[in-house]
């Protein structure tokens, strides 16, 4: 059933339509005919803001994607793994004598002729994935899975219910039952692409006439990725590895297969661009009306608690409970833990990434590990929502890819393991790790590696120079000695005195929890001025103590200190914060061996 012409959510394409109409005939033509917004954005912030559409538009995910309607509005969430620069498409043309749009669409409604007048347009492209290591309590809310399904009509729904494909089996289908050569869906396309192909423009929106098509993409669990098209959006606006929620119209038109048949005809012209390796039947489409990034916050329920000072207090001191219980009862790496999770990169100066705390637990071994570090990894997971785990071993230096690389046959970034969103958690076990030879992959790798963990930055390799990409990503080491491959920021032997066998804890408290994490995290902090001479005082006397001192170990207890102050929901550093830390630096330091 076709929506109202308005209908922002079912029938998004019929407002953008007669808005551009309305433009057109009002005057406007000449910047509306240079592809300037001529007011759709708007509708839709009119409707999903001040209307509360956005509470209604549902979340498109490899559960829902089965329900979507195609040309309908929904909301996807994910990472931008990739950006595929620019591309150029038939923005306007004219039909007889009134103009058309094919904004935030794949293709025109109807064929173009050649000699018609039309305008070449430009939008951005985006290659987005789920966020890496996204944990698994994250799920889409079923109210708004629901809303699929109550929009779904109930001929869709019958013929849903009759047709036993599944997504695999649509990939299995056999290309020849496509669209023949010269039917009218084929003839349609070469249409569009001759005139699309009389202005020349280098890349033109025809990507999907190099593949088959499916009306369900092959989408698996773990692998939903998105092709997100942007438009009147400044580029400094999103960047690589941001997380975002874009709102926007999912596309799909079975009527843009086409058999390949002939190798030669059409599809050749666009071999080179990167899009012909991403088909609709494994890359959904969307073309965004609006986005915006996402905080920590934004993947968890509502605040299940109130933020005073006692509550605060009274989380933090159940949290540390826990991490103690995980840790075999060492309330000191319980408390560093704590720590180590609140911190966050909070500026840059030079090459120091100012916040940074990765944490080495040392006294580690193989059975150990099996019991606690299992313990610690799995009390992580279900804490925070993006975690990685990272064996570290000779073998897996030598052959794994840690940094994303380019490849210039595909136009594309291929990811590495450390292409992570900022905030993301990453557990390095080095507890397997047997002498051996590393060739000069492991080597990079290695370097690699440590270049994150000294200052928080990834190098993208684009096979004929090297790039250095900001990161924000938790780190931590579990070793039997401190290591030598990961110099980080705190070493701490790790000490349990037993094996608590009952660590079940309520989904609310976990629920407490996580909110505890995420807002303390996001905190800002100051020193105030007579805190500020505290510090200079202790500082100047552990140097005078102890000559090995240096800036990297001042600048760490002061990262410290806010962390410490921050975990109390404190936004400013109290004489009492500050010699808690020096307590917990005076422990730590009596277990480092001499």
């Amino acid at each position: 059933m076709v929506g109202l012409p308005y209908d922002c959510l079912l029938n998004p394409l019929g407002a953008v339509r007669l808005t551009f109409e309305k433009a057109v005939s009002s005057g406007s033509a000449a910047a509306v005919l240079d592809g300037k917004d001529w007011g759709a954005t708007e509708l839709f912030r009119q409707f999903l803001l001040d209307e509360d559409g956005l509470s209604k538009v549902p979340l498109l995910d490899q559960s829902t994607i089965k329900w979507v309607k195609p040309n309908t509005l929904v909301r996807f969430r994910g990472m931008i793994q990739d950006m595929l620069g620019n591309e150029y498409y038939v923005g306007a043309y004219k039909d007889g004598d009134t103009w058309k749009t094919n904004k935030f669409a794949d293709a025109s409604r109807s064929p173009i002729d050649s000699s018609s007048d039309m305008k070449i347009w430009e939008r951005r492209l985006l290659y987005c994935v789920p966020v890496p290591g996204q944990s698994s309590w994250i799920e889409s809310p079923q109210a708004m899975k629901n809303l699929f399904t109550d929009t779904v009509s109930p001929h869709r729904e019958k013929r849903h219910r009759e047709d036993p494909a599944t997504f695999s089996d649509v990939e299995m289908a056999d290309p020849s039952h496509d669209a023949p050569e010269d039917s009218p869906n084929s003839k349609k396309m070469r249409n569009d692409e001759l005139a699309a192909s009389s202005s020349s423009p280098p890349k033109i929106a025809t990507e999907e006439t190099a593949f088959g098509s499916s009306l369900c993409p092959d989408i698996g669990k773990n692998n939903f990725p998105c092709l997100v098209k942007i438009y009147d959006s400044p580029e400094s606006e999103l960047k690589l590895n941001d997380v975002v929620e874009f709102v926007g119209i999912f596309t799909f038109d079975p009527d843009l297969a086409l058999a390949r048949d002939d190798p030669d005809e059409i599809t050749n012209d666009f071999c080179e661009d990167a899009l012909v390796y991403l088909p609709p039947s494994k890359v959904p489409r969307l073309h965004c009306v609006a986005h915006r990034k996402l905080l920590v916050n934004d993947f968890l329920p509502g605040l299940p608690f109130e933020l005073t000072p006692s509550a605060v207090k009274e989380v933090r001191e159940a949290l540390i409970g826990h991490f103690t219980a995980v840790l075999g009862n060492d309330r000191v790496a319980a408390e560093y833990m704590l720590l180590h999770l609140l911190s966050r990169v909070h500026a840059r100066i030079d090459s120091l990434a100012v916040g940074k705390l990765s944490l080495n637990l040392t006294c580690f071994n193989k059975e150990s590990t099996s019991v606690f570090g299992n313990q610690l990894k799995h009390a992580i997971e279900t804490l925070l929502p993006f975690t990685q785990s990272l064996p570290l071993t000779v073998d897996y230096l030598n052959t794994a890819t840690l940094a994303p690389r380019k490849d210039y046959k595909t136009n594309r970034l291929v990811p590495g393991i450390l292409q992570l969103a900022d905030g993301s958690h990453l557990t390095i076990d080095e507890t397997s790790l047997q002498t051996g030879t590393l060739n000069s992959t492991g080597c990079e790798n290695a370097r690699i590696l440590k270049t994150v963990m000294e200052s928080q930055k990834v190098e993208y390799d684009f096979t004929y120079y090297k790039m250095e990409m900001a990161s924000d990503i938790q780190l931590l080491i579990l070793s039997e000695a401190k290591s030598n491959i990961l110099p980080a920021d705190l070493v701490l032997p790790f000490c349990p005195s037993s094996v608590n066998s009952n660590l079940e804890v309520s989904e609310e408290m976990r629920k407490a929890w996580r909110w505890y994490l995420a807002t303390m995290k996001s905190l800002p902090h100051t020193i105030e001025p007579q805190m500020q001479k505290v510090l200079e005082d202790d500082l100047v006397a552990a140097r005078q103590s102890d000559r090995s001192l240096g800036s990297e170990d001042f600048s760490r207890w002061l990262t410290m200190g806010r962390l410490m102050s921050v975990s109390f929901g404190e936004r400013c550093l109290s004489k009492q914060h500050w010699e808690m830390v020096k307590e917990l630096e005076r422990l730590r330091k009596e277990r480092l061996p001499r």
